[in-house]
């Protein structure tokens, strides 16, 4: 993994923290979900089995080295420091809270415990890799909820910021419990089910409509999709009841979906209609509430960049240091932007959640931030995909209503007052 895709200021540090001797140091980050996104009253964790490849992969190579060494930034650099880059290699621990989780305001999801260099290095890519998985995530559990047991596929792909990004966002969506993706990559990397047919340039590439939809049912038969809308859409889907089968369904990309899919409903009783463009969860709402009579939502824009709510207030703090066994407590304290000192550990309990210190015992509870990573080795084997699916339906199964209630444990309190005395 590249060491540097990270920000400029991080590896200064890594440099820096060579210069002064903290090479043993040892320090905890801990990665935060500081404030929701707007319009969320949870987030669904994902992302982490990137997070956790990155620490694994972690290097830098010799033309990365060469290339730092010619910044302006590195002209006091120790040159010990550019043989400590090029033998790289993550050795720290790693807690996290398992994706697919439900996680509330104010909660931590990683803590990574390691030299103090290997921590600062990883900030930039772990909270990048998190957050976006996360989002969009989030934003699949409410279009999946709003659908109410009808298929919602993933077809965010080309407006997605990246196509890279269009690939974890098909892994987030899928976590969340739709029921594919239309991207090809993802299908092949993650066993994820992939759907898809034809587009209106198909349409437009043949003399006729009716040589157009012929043609692909020869090719996918009962896997047979018809987009309607090219021309008139109504008049497509007489086309279609004409046909006979074998056939899927039909397509809806555009006009009045409600008016549209009780015609076609009429015209072809028996195939099955799917709507796509412009879909949001609100929209899919208020469709099935009018009664709608569609039976699966292909949503793109609004998904891949979780357009209502495209950013997420994470933060990734130094919580303690330890060196030569003694522990020193590290907190902000700048004004809404304090942490809390302190590795901790995050216990759910049936109605609420406690914050603790990481030593703490809680009975009754789940302890949500599980190890990972100890001394720079993975220690058991990741989830698979559909195992994280099932995570996150089994704690999407009770909609979370409203704002969770986070308590703080008293000796976390107490640590808290010491250093604001102090």
């Amino acid at each position: 993994m590249n060491g540097l895709l990270t920000d400029l200021y991080e590896l200064i540090m890594a440099a820096g923290y060579f210069a002064a001797d903290k090479q043993e140091e040892i320090g905890t980050f801990e990665f935060t979900i500081r404030r929701l996104p707007r319009n969320r009253d949870f987030v669904l964790m994902a992302g982490l089995e990137r997070a956790l490849d990155y620490l694994l992969n972690l290097s830098f190579q010799e033309d990365e080295i060469a290339y730092l060494r010619g910044l302006p930034q590195f002209k006091n650099a120790p040159a010990a420091f550019w043989d400590y880059l090029a033998a790289f290699r993550f050795s720290g621990d790693v807690f996290a809270v398992p994706e697919g989780s439900v996680i509330y305001d104010g909660q931590p999801v990683m803590n990574v415990r390691a030299p103090l260099i290997e921590g600062q290095i990883a900030e930039t890519y772990l909270l990048s890799a998190i957050t976006f998985e996360t989002l969009i995530a989030s934003k699949a559990a409410r279009i999946v909820h709003a659908a109410a047991g009808r298929d919602v596929v993933e077809f965010g792909t080309r407006r997605a910021h990246t196509p890279e990004a269009g690939v974890q966002g098909a892994r987030a969506a899928y976590i969340a419990g739709c029921a594919g993706t239309s991207n090809t990559l993802a299908g092949f990397h993650y066993g994820i089910p992939v759907f898809g047919t034809a587009a209106h340039s198909w349409i437009l590439s043949f003399a006729t409509e009716s040589e157009a939809f012929d043609q692909l049912q020869k090719l996918l038969e009962d896997k047979t999709v018809q987009l309607l809308d090219t021309y008139n859409t109504l008049d497509a889907a007489k086309l279609v009841g004409q046909m006979g089968g074998p056939l899927w369904g039909v397509r809806l990309d555009s006009g009045n979906f409600l008016e549209l899919s009780r015609e076609v409903r009429r015209i072809l009783p028996n195939a099955k209609i799917m709507a796509s463009g412009d879909l949001d969860e609100t929209k899919i709402a208020q469709l099935l509430e009018a009664g709608a009579p569609i039976d699966a939502f292909g949503v793109g824009t609004e998904l891949a960049v979780s357009a209502d709510a495209p950013s997420m207030g994470a933060v990734y703090k130094l919580v303690e240091i330890e060196h030569e066994g003694k522990i020193r407590y590290t907190a902000k304290r700048s004004p809404d932007k304090a942490t809390l000192p302190g590795a901790k550990q995050l216990f759910r309990f049936p109605e609420y959640d406690l914050l603790a210190l990481h030593d703490e015992c809680a009975g009754g509870a789940k302890a949500m931030l599980e190890p990972w990573v100890l001394g720079g080795q993975l220690i058991r084997p990741l989830p698979s995909l559909e195992e994280i699916r099932k995570r996150a339906q089994c704690g999407l199964s009770q909609w979370p209503q409203g704002p969770r209630r986070t308590e703080h444990s008293l000796a976390l309190k107490e640590l808290n007052e010491s250093l604001l005395r102090h």
